[in-house]
This record gives structure tokens, sequence and C-alpha cells, in this order.
């Protein structure tokens, strides 16, 4: 690896930390990241995964220290999710890595949009069936184990619309991830799609990031990052999509 392939990875990844902690989407930043440095797309996206546990890890630490409760109501959504997470893992590893990237390029796309309309809560929301709530969150379970990117997003528009309030859906959300991320990392470890120097170092940036973020989300302080966020993306999702290539070709 580079020296600077190594500084995109950290302080990408702390950039993403951020974003994951106070809502989600970062990985939508460090799959492509990670392609940039020159990991291979199915490699990428299991690469990535040491990094999210990490700061998961981190960002549900913070999130305890700082008082935030509800996690006695996350039992019902982490069984639905770790089944789904086992299977959309391996699912995921059958593609190519070219396919793969393709695939992240296109789902980068909604990912942005969920990133800018940001989920309200859903207070007086009624709530959910137990089978209908296993059946969403199998589903979550099933995306955030192929993919990754974008399911902080999802879960928290769920949660929300089950009546959370946006802080404690953040905290649920941390773990929830934490525990996906955990079940569908050894799936990419088995098949050999993790690379660990550029995992590392990606996960010190993701991990810094996190903490911070879990901060930022309690305290109202997540705004200043979306912009940034979306630019970022979109440019990103070009490069994956091969648009800067086709591009260069025209000049």
């Amino acid at each position: 690896m580079e020296w600077w392939e190594a500084i995109l990875l950290v302080v990408g990844g702390v950039a993403a930390g951020l974003i994951n902690a106070v809502a989600g989407g970062g990985s939508s930043l460090t799959v492509p990241l990670l392609v940039l440095a020159g990991v291979p797309g199915n490699s990428a996206n299991g690469s990535n995964r040491v990094g999210i546990l990490t700061s998961n890890a981190a960002a549900a630490t913070a999130f305890r220290r700082l008082g935030v409760r509800g996690l006695s109501r996350s039992a019902p959504v982490l069984v639905p999710i770790i089944v789904g997470s086992l299977v959309g893992a391996y699912g995921i590893t059958r593609l190519t890595d070219d396919a793969f990237e393709r695939v992240f390029g296109i789902l980068m796309l909604p990912i942005i949009f969920l990133s800018i309309r940001k989920p309200k809560p859903k207070v007086d929301a009624r709530p959910w069936s137990t089978a209908f709530t296993a059946a969403v969150f199998f589903t979550v379970g099933l995306y955030g184990g192929a993919v990754q990117a974008g399911v902080g997003l999802v879960m928290l528009a769920a949660l929300t619309r089950a009546g959370y309030d946006l802080v404690t859906a953040n905290n649920v959300k941390v773990v929830a991830n934490l525990t996906l991320t955990a079940v569908a990392l050894p799936v990419f470890i088995v098949q050999g799609k993790v690379e660990w120097i550029p995992a590392l170092v990606l996960a010190a940036g993701l991990t810094t990031g996190g903490w911070i973020g879990a901060h930022a989300a309690v305290r109202g302080g997540e705004r200043f990052i979306r912009a940034a966020m979306v630019v970022a993306a979109l440019l990103l999702a070009s490069k994956l999509l091969g648009l800067w290539d086709w591009i260069a070709d025209q000049f």
C-alpha cells in the first residue's frame, strides 16, 4: 500500500465513521475508497466490515456512557437481522469483483437519496406485529450482510417508523449494525475476501469517527457532514460505474 492510499483511507474512515454514527451511509464512501486503493470489489466489501465492526463498537460504547438507553427493545430485531445477514453475506461473495462494483455503484444513488431525506421519528406509530417486524428486519439483515452501505439509514427509517425517538433509534441501530457485522464478517474471512492491511488502516479512521459521531448525534451536530458526504458519494459512484474512464477516453 502506498503512503497516500493509507492517508486516504484514514481520512475517509474518520468521515465515514461520523456519518455512520449520526445516520448511516458511510460505507458508500469507504468501499469505493478501498477500490481506489487497489482492493478488488468483493474484497473491498469484506475488508470494509472490519472497520464497521470496530467503529460501531466505539459508537455503542459512547452512546452508553452518554446515558442513551433503549436496547431492551432491540431483541425482536436482532434475530432476523442475524439470519438475514448470513444469507446476504454468503450470496454476495458469489459475484465477480467487476459485477459487485457495478451493483454497488448503482445502489449508491438511492443511498444518497436516503441520506438527504432524513427519517423523521414516528412516536405515535402503531406497533408492528411480531411477524411483520421479523420480515422487515430479515430483509434489512439480508441487505446489510450483502452490501452494508446505507443499512444504517434503512434501519433508522424502520426503527423511527416503529416509534423510537431519533436518539434511541440511533443507539439501537448502532448495536444492530454491530451484531450484523459480527455475523457477516466471518463469512467474508472464510471466503478469503478480506485484505487485512487496508482493512486495519481504514478501521483506525472509522473507529475514531464512530466515537466522535456518537457525541455529535446526541448533541445534534450531524448536519455539517451531510453535504460533503453527498458530493463525495456521487463522485465515487461515478468512478465505480466507469464514468471517470469514459470521460478520460473522450479527451
